[in-house]
């Protein structure tokens, strides 16, 4: 095959995944950019300049929001990969071939519905009248309902439920690579359990690890209905102010400024991560 022909061949490969990058991706983040410098001086007419971000500064409201979704999806995060990597662990390298199966489906059932589903199925378990109270009072631990709803712990749980198979399957993916053998060696070598885990198993296991963290971090930082339903009114995620600005209070150019900022912060925060851990993107992408 000549030059001319493999690139063209390349070209024709690519270019639907350019295409939808494009589209979906990069047009409406500029679009959005530029309409969040955008300020309005009078009715339909407009200047460009910073007052949006100066507006959501001079707010602390607004920026405690930001920084309060940013640590708990960094909690969110931790507890999705303490207890995604045993299960990984355990589907990538003690599991046989149909117990493997099994329990990936298992993983799989939960994205077998949508968000507003699962959130609302929290509510049936968790509610004053719901399954856990009743039990509670049937077996005498209680006299009444208690609410188990909007509270932070509730949304913790939720959000940990909704993402955790996007922790697991990139850590199954990379523990998979990793031969029987590297494990031996550790314990022949006088390591144990922990030593194992610590020096050997963790090592090989980092590019999913950050793999992991990196999607299931964004998912939660970017989520909606689950903080809203399990959160209820004490709920304070940075998503809802987006969705008020833009909803509620048709102010679209205060809404696309706090939608760039929650992409740069956590962007940032990515980026941190990346830095800490001494992994590239790159790598990452190429290991898993």
């Amino acid at each position: 095959m000549s030059s001319d022909a493999k690139r063209l061949s390349l070209i024709l490969l690519f270019s639907p995944f350019a295409l939808w990058i494009t589209l979906l991706i990069i047009l409406p983040h500029i679009g959005m950019v530029v309409l969040s410098l955008r300020e309005k001086v009078a009715p339909r007419v407009y200047e460009f300049g910073f007052g949006n971000y100066i507006d959501f500064i001079n707010e602390p409201i607004y920026w405690n929001t930001l920084l309060r979704t940013g640590s708990m999806s960094l909690l969110v995060t931790v507890l999705a990969l303490l207890i995604g990597f045993p299960v990984a662990y355990y589907i990538a390298k003690i599991a046989g071939k149909r117990a493997r199966g099994a329990l990936f489906l298992m993983c799989l059932i939960p994205l077998w519905v949508s968000d507003l589903i699962r959130a609302f199925g929290w509510i049936l378990l968790l509610r004053e009248t719901g399954v856990v109270s009743s039990v509670l009072i049937w077996s005498g631990m209680t006299d009444e309902g208690i609410e188990f709803l909007y509270n932070d712990v509730t949304v913790v749980v939720g959000l940990v439920y909704t993402v955790i198979l996007f922790m697991i399957v990139p850590l199954v993916s990379t523990l998979d690579g990793m031969g029987d053998d590297m494990i031996e060696a550790g314990y022949n070598l006088g390591g144990n359990n922990l030593t194992v885990l610590r020096r050997i198993i963790v090592p090989y296991a980092m590019p999913g690890i950050v793999a992991g963290c990196i999607v299931v971090f964004m998912l939660t930082a970017g989520s909606y209905l689950t903080p809203i339903l399990l959160g209820g009114k004490n709920s304070s995620w940075f998503t809802e102010q987006i969705y008020d600005q833009f909803i509620t209070r048709f102010n679209w150019e205060s809404g696309a400024a706090f939608g760039f900022l929650l992409l740069a912060f956590t962007s940032f925060v990515v980026w941190l991560g990346l830095r800490l851990s001494g992994q590239s993107l790159a790598n990452t992408v190429a290991r898993t």
